[in-house]
């Protein structure tokens, strides 16, 4: 009898730390650029409940000529909100406190933007952040032109 109350108390310990090794924060938000099959998604992922570091990736995809997830710095579990700025035809730069990325959805491809220019290279688009315990996309509102 006693091997099998061993066997179950190593279980039930073992269940107990699942919640532990488990990541906490695991979220994604999109902007459309025009459809769910051109975007650029933002995910974040924290691998262990005791660790500050969230683990971030983009996602370019403009199907069916693209689709790649691709790693960028890692963030804290207070998120950094990212600034999206038009930057080209298929080109974006985002903007996450003093570092900036350049994502082409032509290219399907994700950089560091070393050099950026003083100012934003286009029309602010919107920004990732956090509502609640949610990653979003606030969309920049477009003010129609007067013609």
């Amino acid at each position: 009898m006693w091997p099998s109350l061993k066997s179950s108390c190593r279980a039930l310990a073992l269940c107990a730390l699942v919640p532990l090794l488990s990541g906490c924060e695991n979220n994604l938000a999109s902007m459309l650029v025009e459809d769910r099959n051109h975007s650029i998604v933002l995910i974040r992922e924290q691998p262990y409940l005791w660790s500050n570091k969230v683990n971030q990736f983009i996602v370019a995809t403009r199907i069916p000529k693209c689709q790649r997830r691709m790693s960028i710095h890692p963030d804290t579990t207070t998120l950094v909100p990212i600034e999206v700025y038009e930057a080209g035809d298929l080109l974006w730069a985002l903007r996450q406190g003093g570092r900036w990325y350049l994502v082409s959805t032509e290219e399907c491809q994700v950089q560091d933007w070393l050099e950026p220019p003083a100012a934003p290279p286009g029309r602010a688009v919107g920004r990732f952040e956090m509502k609640g315990e949610k990653v979003v996309f606030i969309p920049v509102p477009v003010v129609p032109s007067a013609e």
